[in-house]
């Protein structure tokens, strides 16, 4: 396995471990496991704070913000335990007859995978509140979450703890700049959080979008970004071409008529099976049709009766 990466926050998740209250009845090893697949389910040598842990019972952690383990990834994390061993025990804390993941989820489901029986773990006393910010950390420093992940890993910070910005970003060593922008993500439109989900879309894009106030707009212009490869800065030098000119010959349209395009659109939408986006003035508008390939186009056309 590759070797850890310097932290890059302000608070390392060793740090907050560190802070954690070692279990009072805790035995086993923090060595890496042997590569042989009956030595790693094997009792490993006492040490304060780590055991081994039968693997079904451990349980996920309800405040993971990974939102998804792409196949790929844990088969070939499995696969570098079966050669090297576990280089670094999972974190967990006690709950009831069980225990709860705080860092670790990947490690855990390869171990799955391989069909091992326990797995080497440290075991803490901590919080609801320090449980999900370790766990955070982690992914953040390990394991790398998108950056809709993050976000809502700082959401639920705030949300589930009653945290300010300020209060979740000191949890995990950021500034609260670094949040604020962050949680911005989560008020786009949920298939433009989709794209950046699955990194289709940039921050910077996204940044881009959130100064669209339309939603049909934004959707459009993001399908654009993907499908043409835009650059942030292409995006921006887009959005500035639609927006309302110097001598401000395109004012911003009554509550009433935005509520009459909003409608037109949506019929429009619904009659042809295509998103439209309209963009109207007193004088002069557009209608923007979305069409998917030469198909969608040929079948639209025959909507508007001019098919050829």
């Amino acid at each position: 396995m590759p070797a850890p990466q310097k932290s890059r926050l302000g608070r390392g998740l060793g740090g907050l471990i560190a802070h954690a209250t070692p279990a009072k009845s805790a035995a086993a090893a923090a060595e890496p496991v042997a590569a042989d697949p009956k030595a790693l389910a094997a009792p490993a040598v006492a040490a304060p704070g780590y055991q081994e842990i039968a693997v079904n019972l451990i349980e996920p952690s309800p405040y993971q913000a990974r939102r998804e383990i792409p196949a790929e990834q844990l088969a070939e994390l499995a696969e570098s335990i079966r050669a090297e061993g576990l280089l670094q025990p999972i974190v967990v804390r006690r709950q009831g007859a069980k225990f709860q993941l705080i860092a670790g989820e990947r490690r855990w489901r390869a171990f799955q995978q391989l069909g091992l029986k326990t797995i080497p773990a440290r075991l803490v006393e901590a919080g609801n509140a320090s449980a999900a910010a370790i766990g955070l950390i982690e992914n953040l420093q390990r394991e790398g979450l998108n950056p809709l992940e993050e976000a809502h890993g700082y959401a639920s910070l705030i949300r589930d703890f009653d945290l300010t910005q300020d209060a979740a970003a000191g949890r995990v060593g950021r500034g609260r700049a670094t949040v604020a922008n962050s949680l911005r993500l989560l008020a786009l439109d949920a298939e433009l959080q989709g794209y950046v989900g699955k990194n289709l879309l940039s921050v910077g894009h996204a940044k881009v979008l959130l100064g669209v106030t339309e939603a049909a707009q934004r959707a459009l212009l993001a399908r654009r970004i993907i499908a043409d490869g835009l650059s942030v800065r292409a995006a921006e030098q887009l959005v500035q071409a639609g927006k309302p000119g110097a001598a401000g010959r395109r004012r911003k349209l009554p509550a009433t008529d935005s509520s009459a395009v909003a409608d037109v659109e949506k019929r429009l939408t619904s009659h042809l099976g295509a998103r439209v986006a309209l963009q109207h003035t007193p004088k002069l508008g557009k209608i923007i049709i979305e069409y998917r390939g030469n198909e969608d186009l040929q079948r639209i056309l025959e909507k508007l009766g001019v098919g050829t």
